[in-house]
């Protein structure tokens, strides 16, 4: 559907990094492509060194073919794109820089205008200083802050702090490109548009949720920035924390932003802290040691430059109990690592077993039904049930088969996550992003967690590069009499 109404000029700062060539870039190839971007727009990316319009366009088109589905690149469609391209040399840190950017924006003084800061941190409160100080914020701005926003509750509200003397809460947009994924928003429809999941998601009904985010990649080539994070900080208080409060959250007044947020900061605040018991009971943390990856031998976390002696984990697995009355018995188990045997992000929702079997064996042949949410390699969602096993069998057997609940594709291409939060942040809907409470909520959670681990309240356990982690994290999950789902 074609909104052309949608003029902006979008300034990628931090623009020739990997993210913005990687993901943001093609988000707007792909926008733009498909009528969603107003012909007019303007894509300004900022870069330190010097470099001339034709020689960033032909940047920019080389990134694309190396980072666009196969298939996907157009020659044609480049050649309408390249025109909405333009480079800005700046140097984030020095506001005396941003007169071309100035020069640029002064041109249309009255278009809105998004600053992506596709950088450190450490930048954030500068650039947007350097903004406010050029007079280069208006009412009709926004600013997308990647994560990490912080390694703690302090230094996270810190960073907020300097943001927000520059622009109004409402105007910031953080990004977790998680909750782009169309089956992630899916649940949300899943949830609260089926009657048949309403009576049943609740602790009568469900024995335990499983979060997994499991990547086979390590962390070569980032390790100077990796180690200042590690899993807890980098996906879990996150990326795993936003899929939970989806799951756990009570159903909305409306799909308005504030409506949904105020649900998602209701569980956060319900999460119960850790004890110093607690964090040796229910968190696992590892690295990963020396293994074989697709058939190559890979290096060890603590073979990278300068990690030698890292108390950074690779790996984490944590239970969370929620204390209200629809979670109350009811644990959520949360687990995310780096070199891990196969790429995989999924949600289980189990659901109790039955009270009673009449079938053969005592019930030993039924298995407890699942919802499976997969979000990688592959998006779907699927129902696992019980069926009858055809045949002249003197005894009724069973089988569990998988009911898929995919929608059918209407479109050519499946929009990749940052399209659909680019989109969003251009529309000025920002119900995907997380707001203040949401990250202080998150964070004072985990501080309580990462000061334990910092203490050494558990040692760092370790597992072999390929594999599907630390034997603990099978211990943790085992003391409740459960297991996880791919074992």
């Amino acid at each position: 559907m074609s909104e052309l109404s949608n003029l902006c000029d979008v300034i990628i700062f931090g623009g020739h990094g990997d993210l913005a060539f990687r993901k943001l870039m093609p988000a707007l190839y792909h926008l733009c492509n498909d009528g969603y971007l107003n012909h007019s727009s303007r894509i300004l990316s900022t870069t330190r060194a010097s470099i001339t319009q034709e020689e960033h366009i032909a940047l920019v088109k080389v990134k694309l073919q190396e980072f666009l589905a196969l298939g996907q690149f157009d020659e044609t469609k480049f050649e309408t794109f390249k025109e909405r391209l333009q480079v800005v040399t700046l140097d984030l840190g020095k506001e005396e820089s941003y007169s071309e950017l100035n020069t640029l924006l002064g041109e249309h003084p009255d278009r809105d205008r998004i600053s992506y800061l596709s950088t450190s941190p450490d930048f954030f409160g500068a650039i947007c200083k350097a903004l406010s100080g050029w007079n280069l914020i208006t009412p009709q701005s926004r600013v997308v802050l990647e994560k990490p926003i912080g390694r703690d509750l302090d230094s996270s509200r810190a960073i907020n702090v300097e943001v927000l003397k520059y622009f109004e809460e409402s105007q910031v947009y953080r990004i977790d490109h998680y909750l782009g994924k169309d089956t992630v928003q899916n649940i949300m429809a899943l949830r609260f548009s089926n009657r048949i999941f309403m009576p049943l998601w609740d602790a009568s009904n469900i024995d335990h949720v499983q979060i997994t985010v499991a990547e086979a990649v390590g962390v070569e080539g980032r390790w100077g920035y990796y180690d200042d994070y590690g899993a807890m900080r980098d996906m879990i208080q996150n990326h795993l924390m936003q899929l939970l409060c989806l799951i756990a959250m009570e159903p909305p007044c409306s799909l308005e932003a504030d409506s949904v947020r105020d649900e998602k900061v209701k569980v956060l605040r319900s999460l119960r802290p850790m004890s110093a018991a607690d964090i040796q009971l229910k968190t696992v943390r590892a690295q990963y040691t020396k293994g074989s990856s697709n058939g190559e031998i890979v290096p060890g976390y603590k073979e990278g430059e300068g990690v030698e002696h890292s108390n950074t984990e690779t790996y984490a697995a944590i239970r969370v109990d929620i204390d209200n009355w629809r979670w109350n018995g009811v644990p959520f188990y949360l687990r995310s690592g780096k070199r891990m045997r196969s790429r995989n992000s999924e949600i289980v929702i189990h659901f109790k077993s039955i009270p009673y079997s009449i079938f053969a064996n005592k019930g030993s042949c039924i298995s407890e039904n699942k919802l499976v949410i997969s979000l990688q390699p592959k998006e779907s969602i699927e129902l696992k049930l019980m069926n009858k096993i055809p045949g002249l069998s003197e005894q009724m057997r069973l089988q569990q088969v998988d009911l898929e609940l995919n929608s059918p594709m209407n479109e050519e291409r499946k929009p990749e996550a940052y399209e659909r939060l680019m989109l969003d942040v251009i529309r000025s809907n920002p119900t995907l992003f997380m707001r203040l409470d949401e990250v202080e909520a998150a964070w004072k959670w985990a501080d309580i967690i990462l000061q334990g681990w910092h203490e050494n309240i558990i040692p760092m356990k370790s597992y072999q590069a390929g594999t599907d982690g630390p034997t603990a994290a099978v211990e943790l999950i085992a003391r409740d009499s459960r297991s996880w789902h791919d074992e």
